[in-house]
């Protein structure tokens, strides 16, 4: 990284990056970081050329979690506590897919930010921890929520009650990650896996995200009264017509805007 701003956002291509950089601190995240991540997922959100956002750590590490050391005893813990909150909340609910690249460590908070997004590609030597027990604390940024749906319960309490560090071969085995690569073809993959992501229709794919994070937590009929709602929020874009227009043409896949045809 050529700057040192412990946070940093790069857009390009209809991708945008944001990384966590205090490689010293493996990125750890301070009171500083939380309000830049929190700021910066608002505004992503409601920016229309970013369709894929790529979520990454600077160095040899993706996130060890919160930096518990620099911001002791700075702040009450409960604003503290609200912020990560708040951004978790922000990571998770925002509408494009989500790649975390996971190089080296992830930890605490730092597990659960990538376990908050919607795909996760991890290289070789890429490990993960439920570290908050052994620092005497439980489980935040979304870890109670997030671990049982992704690995069940009973692996959710080995992990959390243990505060193992496994591997990523056995978080690939749990579910934990997508997506496996040596270190040498990380950033390569996730730069085509996003290109990818970003070229489908923007809509059609904020539609996807948000019927599977409701479904998980909703009966069949929900959901199908969901899926019913959100077709017809797609047939009145441009894409869902062009889409057809080119399978039946057996053209090239047109170029999605994501803009609204109703007149």
């Amino acid at each position: 990284m050529n700057t040192t701003e412990p946070v940093t956002l790069d857009a390009s291509d209809g991708v945008t990056t944001i990384t966590l950089n205090r490689p010293e601190r493996k990125n750890a995240i301070d009171t500083e970081m939380w309000h830049t991540l929190s700021e910066m997922l608002r505004e992503i959100r409601n920016d229309p050329d970013t369709r894929v956002v790529v979520l990454q750590g600077s160095g040899d590490a993706f996130c060890a979690g919160a930096d518990v050391a620099k911001s002791k005893h700075q702040e009450h813990p409960i604003p503290r506590l609200r912020r990560i909150g708040d951004v978790a909340s922000s990571l998770f609910e925002l509408p494009m897919p989500v790649i975390a690249k996971v190089d080296g460590v992830a930890a605490g908070a730092g597990a659960n930010m990538a376990l908050a997004c919607d795909l996760v590609v991890a290289s070789s030597r890429a490990r993960f921890s439920q570290i908050f027990v052994k620092r005497g604390l439980s489980l935040d940024f979304g870890g109670s929520w997030l671990l049982p749906r992704i690995v069940g319960l009973q692996q959710a309490k080995r992990l959390a009650m243990l505060a193992e560090v496994i591997d990523v071969d056995e978080a690939y085995r749990l579910g934990m990650v997508t997506w496996v690569r040596p270190p040498e073809e990380l950033d390569g993959f996730v730069a085509d896996l996003a290109g990818q992501l970003a070229a489908l229709p923007p809509i059609a794919m904020a539609q996807t995200k948000s019927l599977l994070n409701e479904g998980v937590g909703i009966d069949l009929p929900a959901a199908i009264r969901n899926e019913a709602a959100a077709q017809a929020v797609n047939f009145a874009t441009d894409d869902a017509p062009a889409a057809f227009r080119s399978f039946l043409d057996r053209s090239d896949p047109p170029s999605y805007t994501g803009r609204w045809s109703v007149r």
